[in-house]
């Protein structure tokens, strides 16, 4: 059940990093509530997944999540660069996030 927790820990971590992209562009009620209210759930369950989960694994999933979800959100929806190095980038980051896994 952690591991369903810190998993979507990090994916509210993508509402989160949304709705702070959002506020950049527009500062309103509803983009501040999508920036508070998924980073708040967010760290909640973070923090009931790390009851068996490592601190290193955990927050490198977590964090995991986010770099890439985010990463994948700006190229979707906000224009981001597609290019083959970000790309390549983004694989080393869930290499990386699949590897502590492994030996944590």
């Amino acid at each position: 059940m952690d591991w369903l927790y810190l998993i979507t820990a990090g994916l509210l971590e993508v509402i989160g990093v949304i709705g702070l992209k959002r506020v950049a562009q527009k500062n309103n009620w509803t983009n501040n509530l999508i920036l508070i209210g998924g980073f708040l759930l967010s760290f909640n369950l973070l923090i009931k997944a790390m009851n068996t989960i490592p601190l290193a694994t955990a927050y490198a999933v977590w964090t995991g999540i986010g770099t890439v979800g985010a990463a994948i959100v700006g190229m979707l929806f906000f224009r981001e660069s597609r290019s083959w190095l970000r790309m390549g980038c983004i694989l080393g980051v869930i290499f990386s996030v699949v590897g502590l896994k492994l030996v944590g």
